[in-house]
C-alpha cells in the first residue's frame, strides 16, 4: 500500500466516525445556560428601569399631547425626512398671483383671470386638487409656473408692520370692568360690536355699517380699556401701536 492510499482511507474514516455520531438535543439545563450567557448582577434591575422609565414617557406624552414649539416643528421623532425629500422633489415651487374675475362661475367651462405681478393677466383653469368653491374674485392664489392654472388658495396678505403691533394675548377685559362710562359704552357697542356680530342686519337694512370710531379724552379714562372690552366681546384681533409709530416707516423709529 502506498502512502497516498493511506491518507484517503484515514480520511475515509474520519468522515464516516463524523456522519455516524448523533447530535444531541440541548436540555432545559443547556437553555438556561446559555441565557446567562452576557448577563450580570444588575442586568435584570436595569431592564425593569429601563421599561419603566420608557412607560412614564408614553404617560407624559398622552397626558401633555401636542406640544408646541417656538419654531412651529414637531417633535424630531416624528420627522419624516425621507417622505419630506420625495414631497419637495415631486412639487414643483408656485407663483403668487391674485384672482380678478371669475369668467362663468356657474358654467361647467369656467375659466379665471389672474394678474400676476410684474408679467401680465393670464386667463386660466383650476388644478386637479382644488375646488372651484375655494376661489372667490379678490383672492390671492398660488399658480404654476408654466400653464399658470391655479393650484392652491392662499391667506390675505398681512402687512409685517401690524404683525409687529398685534398683540397676541386675547384681551380678558369686559364691559363690567370699565366703569363711568356707560353712555359711551352703549354707543361704541352699536357702533363697533353690532356691525362685527351681526353684519346681517346692516344688509337688510340696506345700509352700511361705520367704518370705526374715535376714543378721545385724557389719560386714564377708559380708552385702551374700553377698546380691549370690545375686542375680547367680539373675538377681534386686539392691534396696539403709538401715535408717532403711524408717521414713520419703520415701527420704533418715532421719538
Amino acid at each position: 500500500m502506498s502512502a497516498g492510499e493511506c491518507q484517503t482511507k484515514n480520511r475515509n474514516d474520519y468522515d464516516k466516525e463524523d456522519d455516524d455520531k448523533p447530535i444531541i438535543a440541548l436540555d432545559e439545563g443547556d437553555i438556561a445556560l446559555l441565557k446567562t450567557y452576557g448577563i450580570g448582577p444588575y442586568t435584570n434591575a436595569i431592564k425593569a428601569a429601563e421599561d419603566d422609565i420608557k412607560k412614564h414617557q408614553e404617560t407624559v406624552k398622552e397626558l401633555i399631547g401636542i406640544k408646541e414649539s417656538d419654531t412651529g416643528l414637531s417633535l424630531p421623532s416624528q420627522w419624516d425626512l425621507v417622505a419630506d425629500k420625495q414631497m419637495m422633489q415631486e412639487e414643483q415651487p408656485l407663483q403668487v398671483a391674485r384672482c380678478t374675475k371669475i369668467i362663468n362661475p356657474n358654467g361647467d367651462d369656467t375659466k379665471y383671470i389672474i394678474n400676476v405681478r410684474q408679467m401680465a393677466k393670464f386667463v386660466v383653469g383650476l388644478g386637479e386638487k382644488v375646488s372651484p368653491t375655494d376661489i372667490d374674485e379678490g383672492m390671492r392664489v398660488g399658480v404654476d409656473r408654466t400653464k399658470y392654472a391655479i393650484q392652491i388658495p392662499l391667506p390675505p396678505k398681512i402687512d409685517p408692520t401690524v404683525s409687529l403691533m398685534e398683540v397676541e394675548e386675547k384681551p380678558d377685559v369686559t364691559y363690567d370692568d370699565v366703569g363711568g362710562s356707560k353712555k359711551a359704552l352703549e354707543q361704541l357697542r352699536e357702533v363697533v360690536e353690532i356691525p362685527l356680530l351681526y353684519p346681517e342686519r346692516f344688509v337688510t337694512l340696506g345700509i352700511d355699517p361705520p367704518k370705526g370710531v374715535l376714543l378721545y379724552g385724557p389719560p386714564g379714562t377708559g380708552k385702551t380699556l374700553s377698546a380691549r372690552a370690545v375686542a375680547n366681546r367680539t373675538d377681534a384681533t386686539f392691534i396696539r401701536v403709538i401715535g408717532s409709530e403711524l408717521v414713520q416707516r419703520y415701527v420704533g423709529e418715532g421719538a
